[in-house]
Parts: structure tokens; sequence; C-alpha cells
């Protein structure tokens, strides 16, 4: 398999019992990159991976659900005996670095130079770590956030972040092998456009070709099985809902 995605979290806004909230572990062309880091999903990693391990890291945008544990993530790789060779890159919108040092009561990030390299996303922002290539778009929000499209061999990943409906969120899934999709809310509030709603996934992954529809970050006013059912009615093609330590292959 040239290109798995294996789920860590699912959960939206705030994680539930043996549900962390959004994180998964992407592994092709010789590297692991754990995307997103939710509460709850570092723990997730160490069962699948040494995260003295990672290649990279790579953060959608900075609200909590999708970045809180980088916390643990410092701990660990800093105090828990689990220190990387070298700093690990973490690709995440600006700031990122300066909020954790924040949250910590450090006066500047220094004490982050020997385990994470933060380096920051932009639209159209690209890195390649072995065969293994990550493009970034930015999508709609409430805040800076983007859609992630991974490529090894020939194989395609995107994932939407959190984001509204937007035609960068289309043309990022054009023909991927699995789309992997939020579909948080059951319908828009009136001049809202901050997340997507199961039938916005399933209109997207049909717009843009995809193969495979994987839905996640389900909110409190849906159900899994609710959300993928919608999703699939409207994609009209193979539509499954992510749940945490399966391992799709892309």
């Amino acid at each position: 398999m040239s290109l798995t995605l294996t789920v860590l979290g699912t959960a939206s806004p705030h994680p539930g019992p043996g549900c962390p909230c959004s994180g998964y572990l992407l592994r092709g062309g010789g590297a692991e990159v754990w995307v997103d880091a939710g509460f709850g999903t570092f723990a997730e990693l160490r069962r699948h991976t040494d995260p003295a391990r990672l290649t990279a890291v790579w953060i959608s945008h900075l609200h909590a659900d999708h970045s809180a544990d980088l916390l643990a993530a410092v701990y660990a790789l800093a105090h828990g005996g689990l220190t990387p060779p070298a700093p690990v890159p973490v690709y995440a919108p600006e700031g990122c670095a300066q909020r954790l040092a924040g949250f910590l009561g450090r006066p500047d990030v220094k004490f982050l130079d020997g385990i994470l390299d933060f380096r920051p996303l932009y639209d159209g922002h690209v890195a390649r770590h072995g065969g293994l290539t990550l493009a970034a778009r930015s999508v709609v929000h409430d805040t800076e956030a983007y859609g992630l499209r991974a490529e090894c061999d020939g194989s395609v990943l995107a994932y939407s972040g959190d984001s509204g409906p937007c035609a960068a969120l289309t043309e990022l899934a054009r023909d991927a092998g699995l789309f992997l999709c939020e579909a948080d809310i059951d319908a828009h509030r009136e001049g809202e456009q901050v997340h997507l709603t199961p039938e916005d996934a399933g209109r997207t992954a049909r717009e843009a070709r995809a193969r495979r529809l994987l839905i996640t970050h389900v909110g409190p006013t849906l159900t899994r099985d609710a959300a993928t059912e919608r999703a699939a009615t409207v994609f009209g093609d193979a539509t499954a809902a992510a749940r945490e330590g399966d391992t799709h292959a892309v």
C-alpha cells in the first residue's frame, strides 16, 4: 500500500469516551505524518507509531479541536523519553508556536527549537518528504484554515480540515482516491458558511469526481451514521464513516 490513512480521532468540537478530536496518521513514500492534533490524538498516535519517528506534523488550523494535543507532544518529546533525532517539521498557520509558548508561560518559543521546527502554511504551500507530497489550499472557515492534498506514487488523499463550501475545496479533492471530509452541521445558519452539511460533503465529492468519500468531524447535532447516509445519497458512490483505529488504503 503506497499511501494509507489511520484514523486517530473524529470528534467535534470536544472529545468523547473513546473518541478523540480530529487527528490522522498519514503514511506513504517512507514518511509518517501526523495530520491535525486534536484533543486526545497523541495517545492514539502512540498506538500506531513511535512519535519520535514522525517525519512531520501538519495542522489545518489553530482551533483547539485540531491542534491542542501539540501540548502533549511537546511534553513527550522534550521530557518523556521520546526525543526525535532531529526537530520535527510542523506545518501550521502562523502563530502556532507562540500559542504553545503562551499556554506554557514561556517568554518566547526558543524552548521548542530542539524538538519542533515550525513552518508557516500558506495557500499553495508544498512540502515533500521522501515520496510523499503535501500541498495546502486555503479554505473557507472562521479562522485561517487549510485543506490538504497528499500524493504518493499516483495515490491522492484530500482532506477538508474545517471548511465551508468553496471552489478551493472542490479543486483540492479533484480526482482524489480518498476524500476525507467534515460534515459538522445539520444545516447552515443564515449568512454562515464555515462548516459543511453532509449534503455539502457529498456534493463536493461528486463535483470533484473523488472515488471514495470518508465522512469525519460530525458535530453534536448529527450522528455519524446519519451524516454518512445523507452524504452518500448526494455523492452516489462509495461513502463510509471515519472510525477511530481504522486504516484506509488510498
